[in-house]
């Protein structure tokens, strides 16, 4: 009997199904993408014959799990209503409200917690909620402590708190857990929750995460930004640059028709035309949404769930319906978000991390010449910590990849002979020679994606 199923306009867990007449092959070309950007793209998996079921579709599947036809029920659109800002801040506090309040229910709350705009807007609705609510937020040891932060809003909120810190080389000891959590389908350092997922499994409640607010509240696209911009602008957003490089090795490697740039800037023009938006911001951001947030956010989403039950009130449809109906000039800017915090003035008062040390009654003043005594402490300070052998942690890979230690472990991955079998040394080295002794920074994301193709060649070998 043929089932059928609706995914939402920004699903919480991915849904995969098969290709009918299609050979069970690896996607070649799908995998450059992921290598390149760090996410697959539309249906993209690692086999050309398994489908990522697209968001905001109705999808008929057989009994065997075939896929028979798929029909949208969604389309982006930009359909701005003649509201003031006053009358759009009231109808977004009032929505948020809402969809918050129906998706904790009666449970209690745990809300992780950062120096941002996103957690901290959903910290004011649960405020003067009756839930419970347990806050958590971590830093990276050796970093800037952006716990301190969310500790402040949690004791504004009368929420009980946990502050966590991120440790040196966690990552190879969970590192299968993970893969099979998120399917490899994302590289291993960026969901640095993976490292207290223990703690988070003794809590009590379900999550209210606070994923893609930053995205949907904000400009899609620079300001004077048109039509020709897009791709370009995509591109640059999308692709890390060593990551291009790697795939643009793999591609060769591999014998595929064509160069690898101009085969990802075509799926990219084509993804683009299918969104009948004029406004260039809101297309880039209905864009965004359709790809990234649905193939790189929601992968590390499974994290949170193999803990507890989660709930995402930006995820929800009516927030997506919410946007298209929004004039992009309050979306811009965080303007609805920072009005919405601003009407508490305590919680405003605390220090905006992207904007450190101001907040979000002064942050207009994060320029120069008013920022640049802090500019320099900080950079002085930074220096000096690395002179006496403490460097400063800004990024996971840091924590996972440098040193001894992790060196021996992340090279066991790399320069293992079954995997050299399919992704030769000779590629592989060369990455892991820049990481090395060239730019770490730059060459951290290729080491990531070769790390996350080693685990996840070595859990499908038998199916290869």
């Amino acid at each position: 009997m043929n089932q059928v199923f609706q995914t939402p306009i920004l699903p919480t867990q991915h849904k995969h199904a098969k290709r009918l007449n299609v050979p069970h092959d690896l996607h070649f070309e799908a995998i450059c993408v992921f290598v390149a950007t760090g996410f697959f793209m539309g249906a993209d998996t690692f086999w050309k014959d398994t489908l990522c079921l697209m968001p905001g579709h109705d999808h008929e599947l057989d009994a065997a799990g075939y896929l028979i036809q798929s029909t949208p029920n969604f389309t982006w659109h930009h359909t701005p209503q003649e509201l003031s800002f006053e009358q759009s801040l009231e109808a977004y506090i009032d929505l948020l409200t809402t969809i918050t309040k129906e998706q904790v229910g009666d449970n209690p709350v745990i809300l992780p917690l950062s120096g941002g705009l996103d957690s901290r807007s959903q910290a004011l609705i649960l405020k003067d909620l009756p839930n419970p609510v347990h806050a958590f937020s971590y830093s990276f040891e050796g970093g800037y402590p952006e716990h301190k932060i969310s500790e402040q809003i949690a004791k504004e909120c009368y929420f009980t708190f946990d502050g966590f810190k991120i440790p040196k080389g966690y990552l190879w000891h969970c590192i299968e857990e993970l893969a099979a959590i998120n399917g490899c389908y994302s590289e291993f350092t960026h969901p640095r929750q993976m490292a207290v997922l223990p703690q988070l499994k003794k809590m009590k409640g379900v999550f209210s995460l606070g994923h893609w607010g930053d995205v949907f509240f904000d400009r899609g696209a620079p300001e004077g930004s048109t039509e020709a911009d897009m791709v370009p602008l995509l591109f640059k957003k999308m692709v890390k640059p060593k990551g291009l490089e790697l795939a643009e090795k793999l591609w060769q490697h591999w014998s595929l028709e064509g160069d690898f740039k101009s085969y990802l800037i075509s799926r990219i023009e084509r993804d683009l035309a299918d969104i009948k938006i004029d406004n260039v911001s809101a297309k880039v951001r209905a864009y965004k949404t359709n790809q990234w947030a649905h193939r790189w956010t929601t992968t590390n989403l499974s994290v949170f769930e193999a803990a507890h039950p989660i709930t995402l009130p930006y995820y929800d449809n009516r927030m997506c319906e919410f946007v298209c109906t929004t004039p992009e000039a309050y979306l811009a800017d965080r303007r609805l978000q920072l009005a919405h915090l601003q009407q508490d003035k305590k919680l405003a008062q605390i220090t905006w991390h992207a904007q450190r040390p101001y907040n979000l009654l002064n942050y207009q003043y994060n320029k120069a010449p008013y920022n640049l005594p802090y500019r320099i402490f900080n950079k002085l300070q930074r220096e000096v910590t690395g002179f006496l052998g403490k460097p400063y942690i800004q990024r996971n890979w840091e924590l996972q990849f440098l040193g001894t230690e992790n060196a021996k472990h992340l090279e066991s991955h790399l320069f293992d002979d079954e995997f050299n079998h399919w992704i030769p040394q000779t590629i592989i080295k060369e990455v892991y020679q820049d990481f090395k002794h060239g730019d770490a920074v730059a060459s951290s994301h290729a080491i990531s994606m070769l790390l996350t193709l080693s685990v996840w060649y070595q859990n499908n070998t038998t199916a290869l």
